[in-house]
């Protein structure tokens, strides 16, 4: 079977580069896109084994549309997209500035839409689109009316897509994810006041976050290898995944 050409989103670090990482050593070729082009590209080199870092501004469709076009001049057709570009701050919408509120919009739901549209004319049949959200749209968290909002506008998205391809061939899958973590990259730059904030809320709503469980970021490879290499007569519209305290 030859490789799969595997495009895919926010791939500077958490879950995008442990995918890349993993799918770049099992030989298929992996492109990632990130907000900042020598950060991406640094880790493109660190992934190696041809792996491409590209910049791109999910939330821009001016940038969506030039990242593409650079796709387009190595691997004309792909086989995969993995949308995992997101932002995930603490605010409450009464104390959200314009700037978080539009960039939870833009990037959180935004994005997909712009990546995916690119994407389709390069997919062809037999190709896929994976929407990652969150399993936060469910659960009454508090101070992420934004992020959750957008992160079920997707889910919305990708059901309604998932009908919109069917006759070219193209499934569309959303993965629900739970809290993962690195098991080597320390977290990322945070507002740790308003996660304080945010972790005695929840608390008191009944979720103890410093208790539930967190999965790795490798632990889900498995996962997204098969949606990807799913057979033809199968269609993965929806999996849920969460975290469980280690054995």
């Amino acid at each position: 079977m030859p490789n799969k050409v595997i495009v895919i989103t926010g791939a500077n670090r958490g879950l995008g580069k442990a995918l890349a990482k993993a799918f770049a050593e099992d030989g298929e070729k992996v492109v990632l896109l990130g907000r900042r082009l020598e950060k991406v590209q640094a880790t493109a080199a660190a992934v190696g084994h041809g792996a491409i870092g590209l910049e791109c501004e999910v939330g821009s469709p001016d940038s969506v549309t030039a990242a593409f076009k650079q796709i387009a001049a190595t691997y004309p057709k792909i086989d995969a997209l993995i949308n995992n570009a997101g932002i995930f701050k603490q605010f409450k919408i009464e104390n959200g500035t314009d700037k978080q509120i539009i960039d939870h919009i833009l990037t959180n739901l935004a994005g997909p839409m712009l990546t995916a549209r690119s994407a389709i004319p390069m997919l062809g049949r037999g190709g896929h689109i994976i929407n990652i959200t969150s399993e936060s749209v469910t659960l009454e968290l508090p101070m992420l009316c934004a992020y959750q909002s957008a992160k079920a506008g997707v889910e919305r998205f990708s059901s309604a897509l998932n009908w919109e391809l069917e006759d070219k061939g193209i499934r569309v899958t959303n993965v629900r994810a739970g809290q993962m973590i690195s098991a080597t990259e320390p977290m990322e730059d945070m507002d740790m006041d308003a996660m304080m904030v945010f972790l005695d809320e929840a608390k008191k709503r009944g979720f103890d976050m410093m208790t539930r469980g967190q999965s790795l970021y490798e632990s889900t490879i498995g996962l997204f290898r098969l949606i990807i290499n799913a057979p033809a007569d199968l269609q993965i519209t929806q999996i849920a995944v969460q975290g469980r305290p280690a054995a």
